[in-house]
């Protein structure tokens, strides 16, 4: 499983199409993390300021329609990421059946994220 972050607002805005985030058209893959530690690190360190509810799709790799390269951050890991921890970038769009669950990003009161909770 791998994880993605996205905002409420985006992730519904089209919910019969696959999901194409906005890094899709610029980078030319959509950015995931490999775990749950590492998705609150990388909120913490760019998604802070973003719309909240906060969303974290947790993706079933396999299920994927678009290529996964698990790569090395560029230029360099987010904060309380080690040097070594690849990380997976999808070459499309989410095909909406390789989610296997929605999470929401809890965050304590100085506004950091420090867990995610299931939105049921």
């Amino acid at each position: 499983m791998i994880y993605h972050a996205v905002t409420l607002g985006d992730w519904t805005a089209r919910p019969d199409q696959p999901y194409a985030p906005a890094s899709l058209a610029e980078d030319g893959f959509v950015h995931c993390s490999p775990d749950e530690t590492t998705t609150l690190a990388v909120v913490n360190a760019f998604y802070r300021d973003a719309p909240r509810p906060l969303l974290a799709l947790l993706l079933d790799e396999d299920r994927l329609a678009a290529r996964c390269v698990w790569e090395a951050p560029d230029p360099t890991p987010p904060p309380g990421v080690d040097e070594g921890v690849l990380f997976p970038h999808v070459f499309g769009p989410l095909n909406r059946d390789a989610v296997e669950r929605v999470l929401e990003i809890q965050w304590d009161e100085e506004g950091r994220a420090t867990g995610l909770k299931d939105l049921n």
